[in-house]
């Protein structure tokens, strides 16, 4: 009985402790309360993933993994501003300080609203039908990246109006701030339009290997708003302005249908007539009976014919279509044929030919 009487004057006199008009009974209930939001964040957050990766079943598992895991900063941020908002009603505080407490919570609130907003722009834009078959991958990134900025200034904007800052006369002053910055920064701007372009158009995507004549070829890694990053063969990373792809002919590997091997082969001057038909006929018979390497149709047509009389040889143009576009297989394919023309030149009787000159001296 004697411990109960000690508990209860301790809470009597910690109603009589008064400080800023905030007894210390209910300043220590408040902190309490905030403390087990703070310590339990980990717990809700657990529970919170768990209830919506059901929600969000429609997403593939790498999306769905990437989209669950950026939701963690968010939940714990929530968690504690929950605890904010019951330790702020607690308190009774005064009516000075509960106008800040009641701006902070609209203020936590608010940033909240916004933070899920920007959240879920990305896995709408998956469950939105034919959104991807009209716009490729990269733009829309750009444009999930565009709507996330466009949503933070406003969520900015909101909070800042919340404290009493005017946003009108600031938003005034970056316009006239952005003319200025505008006549200095063309090439940005030209930069950006150009990565536009490329993007509706289609020109490239993410993985796509590229060559411009003189200036760059490899691997898209990354097309950003200024400039693309490209993985060049030997694996040094290089950032091309975009605007080289807007004004220079873009080649796209990637989407090569069929290599194509096109050949010079030059046999010797002694070469007969029968020996030429028959190294022609007997190189264009194995391209035609290797259906695995090679594609013969009226598009992609096999040619192997006399091309000309070049100073040091016979030349024949050998012209065929391989049927994937994979570099490998390409460079397997072009093994197994020059090996082939190899053995028919010799099979022939053959040999090739190798610049060379004759020098004949009078007696």
């Amino acid at each position: 009985m004697e411990t109960f009487n000690k508990i209860y004057e301790q809470i009597v006199l910690g109603n009589k402790i008064i400080f800023l008009d905030i007894t210390l009974l209910n300043f220590i209930l408040s902190l309490l309360v905030l403390i087990i939001f703070i310590f339990s964040r980990k717990l809700i957050k657990k529970i919170i993933v768990k209830k919506t990766s059901i929600i969000v079943k429609f997403l593939d598992k790498k999306s769905k993994d990437s989209f669950l895991k950026s939701l963690d900063s968010l939940i714990e941020f929530s968690v504690i501003s929950a605890g904010i908002f019951i330790a702020t009603n607690i308190i009774n505080a005064p009516q000075k300080i509960n106008i800040f407490f009641n701006n902070l919570n609209q203020s936590l609130f608010t940033i909240i609203i916004f933070w899920i907003i920007s959240k879920t722009v990305e896995p709408l834009s998956h469950k939105i039908k034919n959104l991807k078959s009209i716009l490729t991958n990269d733009l829309l990134d750009w444009l999930i990246s565009s709507i996330k900025i466009v949503v933070f200034i406003v969520g900015l904007s909101a909070v800042l109006e919340l404290w009493g800052v005017k946003v009108g006369p600031i938003i005034a002053g970056l316009g006239l701030f952005g003319v200025a910055v505008a006549l200095g920064a063309q090439d940005l701007f030209k930069n950006l339009i150009s990565g536009v372009l490329v993007l509706v158009e289609k020109r490239f995507k993410k993985g796509d290997v590229v060559i411009i004549e003189n200036i760059i070829e490899g691997s898209v890694e990354k097309i950003g708003f200024r400039s693309t990053a490209i993985r060049k063969f030997d694996k040094s990373l290089c950032f091309i302005p975009n605007y080289q792809f807007a004004e220079n002919a873009v080649i796209n590997i990637t989407e090569i249908s069929n290599r194509r091997i096109n050949w010079i082969i030059g046999v010797e001057y002694k070469t007969t007539i029968n020996q030429l038909r028959n190294i022609c006929s007997d190189i264009e018979n194995s391209i035609r009976l290797n259906n695995n390497d090679f594609i013969v149709s009226e598009s992609t047509p096999v040619i192997v014919k006399i091309n000309e009389f070049a100073p040091s040889s016979i030349d024949i143009l050998v012209r065929c279509f391989t049927k994937t576009n994979d570099y490998k297989r390409f460079i397997e394919s072009k093994d197994w044929l020059a090996v082939e023309i190899k053995k028919i030149v010799e099979k022939r009787k053959c040999s090739f030919a190798f610049p060379s000159q004759s020098l004949y001296i009078e007696k």
